[in-house]
């Protein structure tokens, strides 16, 4: 759908299509009320995942007018009523199918345990909201909201190995995207403003030992992103050095399958030994919205953030 927002080529569209009619048509279990990880068996469902499909399913129903909205309601409501904690202290990260109980949590493994990162899933609430006019979609991401304000600055660093933490970095900047529908309120400025300096900090300190390419697409989009919505003034030194490393991540190879991808990491004299197509997505984004800042062309809109 981005790569359609900024080409108008309809492949991507019928591409965007495909993917959206097979999870609102076969992905959605009915019987367990969920979008579940894996599709046989059924036996695990991953709220940051579902997050993630919502917007995917808004974002082709705004561009196509099908008939997506009512699934992605429902797995909204799914979100809120089957992965909220009994105190509504927090939200689980993984329920068991089909009892819907929540997995033991894993203090070592960020995705194993609730945290500030959820906020990026949890702007589906808010979108929905938006789409439905359903106020009672706000109610959820708000009490996330004020959760991850209250716990976001105990994230970082997070783990004793440096690698590890820059996996942190990557979850955190999930934080500071899900900061934007409240961009314009002094605590979520400051938090975007805090942790921008906050990753950019860790990234000089550990980028010699072990640095991602999302972890500097992120940010680069990041920056982008609170500049435009007024929250934190654009870096342009700091954004010109980021894209700078985000493009040497860049693969040219004579299998087409790699070329033009991005890397997923890299060390002293090594990189990973495979293309993400997770980075691959956030850094085209990242190196268009830098290309577009630039220029001083139009804002890109909150909605197709990937």
């Amino acid at each position: 759908m981005y790569l359609y927002s900024v080409t108008k080529d309809s492949r991507y569209l019928e591409r965007a299509l495909h993917a959206a009619r097979f999870l609102a048509c076969t992905a959605w279990n009915q019987s367990f009320a969920t979008i579940p990880f894996e599709l046989d068996p059924p036996s695990l469902a991953y709220f940051f995942d579902c997050g993630i499909i919502v917007r995917g399913l808004l974002s082709v129903w705004r561009a196509s007018g099908e008939e997506f909205l009512d699934v992605a309601a429902a797995i909204g409501r799914f979100m809120a009523r089957d992965f909220t904690s009994a105190d509504s202290s927090e939200l689980h990260p993984i329920i068991a199918l089909p009892g819907k109980q929540p997995l033991p949590k894993d203090p070592q493994r960020w995705s194993r345990s609730p945290g500030c990162y959820q906020l990026k899933s949890a702007m589906a609430w808010w979108d929905l909201a938006e789409a439905t006019g359903d106020v009672q979609f706000r109610e959820p991401y708000d009490r996330m909201l004020s959760c991850a304000l209250q716990t976001w600055s105990r994230f970082l660093p997070g783990h004793p190995e440096n690698p590890k933490v820059v996996d942190r970095l990557h979850a955190f900047l999930y934080f500071l995207e899900g900061l934007l529908p409240r961009a314009n309120e002094a605590e979520c400025a400051a938090a975007l403003c805090a942790g921008i300096q906050s990753v950019a900090h860790y990234l000089r300190e550990i980028g010699p030992q072990f640095e991602r390419s999302d972890v500097y697409a992120q940010l680069l989009r990041i920056r982008i992103y609170a500049d435009w919505a007024g929250a934190a003034p654009l870096d342009r030194e700091a954004a010109q050095q980021e894209a700078g490393r985000l493009l040497q991540f860049q693969a040219v190879h004579v299998d087409p399958r790699i070329d033009g991808g991005f890397w997923f990491g890299r060390g002293p004299g090594s990189r990973s030994p495979h293309v993400s197509p997770v980075s691959t997505a956030f850094a085209l984004q990242a190196l268009q919205l830098w290309e577009t800042c630039q220029a001083g062309g139009a804002q890109a809109h909150r909605h197709l953030l990937i």
